[in-house]
């Protein structure tokens, strides 16, 4: 299978020698040959490397899994190698072109299938059903896994966790208000423009214009459009006249009701804005949840599942799932899968997702009191089982699909927000290349 156009000319050519060199030294399972090596299964005893793809929000967890770990397993020892979470491709196609790879590697859906494609990947499903992991894999996570890496039913990373669109408000603020919790798109509208204060610091809302911001753009327009997939055929709908509908509505609350800053903010200036300052809501996933408890105490906020329509029916883009990646040139497979399948045991990978606020990809995790202690994580799970919530499945197989729906486009979001490209040319845009992304898929699997 060859790589995508889009992945073809991406990789070193952007960062250093320095850069190169340095990954290389620190990936002591990799021979350095770049991305097909087949390595080995080696003694079970060493040191292995483990790339962690979120190094600001997990460091020290993992710190507290690998001391756990080394200490039951006294001839393995474990380096950590922390990357920041939006270098973690960059540093991927780096080692793969100039050696380096990691021996156990963080691998979330968004960009599974380029290592797959790129075959640097270990599959990992016959392992998984021959030890203790089989059976105790949330089946949603594992089947999302399987999707993305576009190999059929085979498994290249075990999952560790996955996430949820959460719409964060001031329970303060509403309360003074006099507003009734967000739960649908029109009291979300009617939030956000009451709690605007104009020529004041205070806003309804805060909208992500910087890195990221496509993702929850996506949430905006089918959550609104009620399209319930992203394909008709081979052709994507994200360009469907109801989307674009609702692209519309959605980034013509900038400036209206959002600070005008919003346009650059990522995600971290994003929360921070929301905590110090007088925002009504904002729009992120679960992992903000201590930063929010920190800056406002529990009283002051609460977390939501994403609007639902009027009628009452929620329909939300897939979130991408985290896991753990074997990688095919570790010279020490063998200890490697066993610090693979110590992360993802219940009090491990519950550990971890109570520090990161996420779902745990654990069966046994589920029944743990943080989960029904961190309410929002609780109606995350609820709405995601209870058959309230459908799921727009987003092509995350596709190799190009992270390029495309990141750094590809973020840029003309921005435009849109600042009025100089409409909804339609934005939505145009990426279908024509979603559209491309699939017919090159298409072909390629025919081969």
């Amino acid at each position: 299978m060859t790589v995508s156009k889009v992945n073809r000319g991406r990789t070193a050519a952007a960062v250093s020698l320095a850069t190169v060199l340095a990954l290389a030294a620190t990936a002591c399972g990799d021979d350095g040959s770049g991305g097909s090596g087949s390595g080995s299964e080696g003694s079970g005893k060493g040191e292995i490397t483990l790339w962690d793809n979120n190094t600001g929000e997990r460091r020290d967890i993992w710190a507290q899994i690998i001391k756990d770990f080394e200490s039951q397993n006294k001839d393995i020892k474990v380096k950590y190698v922390g990357l920041p979470i939006d270098q973690v491709q960059q540093k991927y196609d780096t080692a793969i072109d100039g050696g380096g790879l990691p021996d156990v590697g963080g691998v979330g859906t968004a960009y599974l299938s380029n290592l797959v494609v790129r075959e640097v990947l270990e599959p990992v499903g016959d392992r998984v059903d021959a030890g203790p992991l089989k059976g105790k894999l949330v089946p949603s996570m594992v089947e999302s896994v399987k999707a993305a890496g576009g190999r059929g039913d085979e498994m290249y990373s075990v999952p560790s966790s996955t996430n949820n669109g959460t719409l964060w408000y001031r329970t303060d603020l509403f309360s003074r208000a006099g507003l009734e919790p967000p739960t649908t798109w029109p009291a979300f509208y009617e939030a956000a423009e009451k709690l605007t204060e104009p020529g004041t610091d205070k806003f309804g809302y805060t909208i992500r214009g910087g890195a990221g911001s496509i993702a929850p753009a996506l949430d905006a327009m089918y959550g609104q459009s009620g399209i319930t997939s992203f394909w008709k055929g081979d052709k994507t709908t994200v360009n469907d006249p109801k989307n674009v509908a609702a692209l519309e509505k959605y980034v013509a609350l900038y400036k209206k009701v959002t600070p005008s800053a919003d346009v650059n903010n990522d995600f971290i200036k994003m929360v921070a804005q929301y905590d110090n300052g007088s925002i009504g809501m904002l729009m992120h996933n679960l992992a903000s949840y201590q930063d929010h408890v920190k800056s406002l105490g529990k009283e002051k906020f609460k977390g939501l599942p994403y609007p639902a329509q009027a009628n009452g029916e929620r329909v939300q883009v897939s979130n991408p799932v985290d896991g753990l990646g074997l990688f095919k040139n570790s010279k020490n497979k063998a200890a490697a899968w066993k610090f693979i399948e110590f992360a993802a045991s219940h009090k491990s990978n519950s550990a971890w997702n109570e520090s990161a606020g996420s779902i745990p990809a654990n069966t046994d995790a589920a029944s743990d009191s943080w989960i029904q202690q961190a309410e929002p994580t609780a109606a995350a799970m609820k709405a995601l089982s209870d058959g309230s919530t459908k799921i727009v499945d987003l092509p995350y197989y596709l190799p190009d699909w992270n390029t495309i729906s990141k750094s590809g486009n973020e840029p003309n979001f921005q435009k849109v927000l600042l009025g100089d490209m409409s909804a339609q040319e934005f939505a145009d845009k990426v279908a024509e290349e979603l559209n491309a992304a699939q017919a090159e898929w298409n072909e390629q699997m025919k081969k």
